[in-house]
């Protein structure tokens, strides 16, 4: 059997052009594998050969998308891939929304089987979860060894047309899609052993997940505002200049705690941060605040703001972040709180 024909896509970081900093650089193709290819290329083995790699600044992609894919796919198309493997893409936001949409839009308009990897918590998941395989990874490129065995044999078992099993036999993310199949015992038997199950307090694996939603009380609306003390957060990255605190780019493990007027720089990594260093209060409104403390709208500005990076970060440290200083905000009776993002 000839060697199936691979297209991959990655971004300017793995393709070690750069980071933030060329994540303009538009789209370009290469032949063979790059960056994380090299190891996807180990693991397709001899079933398999990426012919070409296709790479593009996350900025570039998602600030000319429709410009991007129409030439990103004149470039695919010029290989006649029989696959197409997008990432892993891990947490990052932005890139996990182009191999989604990219991988969708080789599906459709090639007609051939394409897959992509990221972790559970990106955007790009929830977005194209029923339109295509979604491989689940770690949060991190430090995940790569770990994504890319589940990554080439799935994206194989789709090229040669295989039955493709359970979201947790295979390692994807469950896609929402219901499959009728023939079990051994109907419904009814299946519930009761379940429930005993449960009764006794052991494992059992429900049929029908339920998503899980946090349910958030919606605070009192302030009568008078022209009393009211107000705070600022932002998961924008705005730090002191330096970022003394050390707040990484992305999967921050941390927050800062800082002086309103000691706003320099932002320590994002996941937006083109030009802009927000020329002025800070284009993510941090502090001088809109202080007009509308001048106007008398409001009555009172909290000396203080809170800030981490929102790029990557899971939604348990973000929690965790929040309960810690949103005690200080409450003891400090502020009424409340501007979040801003990016």
């Amino acid at each position: 059997m000839a060697k199936l024909k691979v297209v991959h896509y990655i971004n300017q970081f793995f393709a070690n052009i750069g980071g933030e900093e060329m994540a303009h650089v538009p789209a370009e193709k290469r032949l063979g594998p790059v960056g994380p290819g090299l190891g996807l290329a180990k693991e397709l083995g001899d079933n398999a050969e990426i012919v070409a790699t296709i790479i593009c600044g996350d900025s570039y992609f998602n600030e000319n998308t429709k410009e991007a894919t129409e030439n990103i796919l004149k470039m695919i198309k010029e290989e006649n891939p029989d696959l197409f493997i997008a990432g892993p893409a891990f947490n990052a936001g932005r890139y996990g929304t182009a191999c989604g949409a990219i991988a969708k839009a080789v599906k459709e308009e090639l007609n051939i089987p394409v897959i992509t990897a990221m972790y559970e918590e990106n955007p790009g998941v929830d977005l194209y979860r029923k339109d295509l395989y979604i491989v689940s990874t770690t949060n991190s490129a430090a995940g790569m060894r770990k994504a890319l065995p589940p990554l080439a044999k799935l994206a194989l078992k789709l090229a040669l047309n295989e039955e493709i099993g359970d979201p947790k036999v295979e390692g994807y993310h469950e896609r929402g899609i219901r499959k009728n199949y023939f079990a051994d015992e109907n419904g009814a038997q299946r519930a009761v052993k379940m429930l005993v199950k449960k009764l006794k307090g052991e494992e059992f694996t429900t049929e029908y997940a339920m998503p899980v939603f946090d349910n958030v009380t919606p605070g009192k609306a302030i009568k008078d505002l022209s009393k009211a003390k107000i705070a600022l957060v932002t998961s924008g990255g705005i730090v002191p200049t330096g970022n003394p605190d050390r707040i990484e780019s992305s999967s921050a493990s941390k927050y800062g705690e800082y002086s309103i007027d000691n706003a320099g720089e932002t320590a994002h990594g996941g937006y083109d941060p030009t802009y927000a260093n020329e002025d800070t209060n284009r993510v941090l409104p502090v001088d809109v605040l202080k007009d509308l403390k001048n106007e008398g709208v409001i009555g009172e500005i909290y000396p203080y703001y809170y800030t981490t990076t929102g790029n990557g970060t899971s939604v348990k440290n973000a929690k965790a972040f929040a309960t810690e200083f949103a005690q200080k905000l409450l003891e400090d009776k502020v009424d409340a709180v501007i979040l801003t993002s990016t």
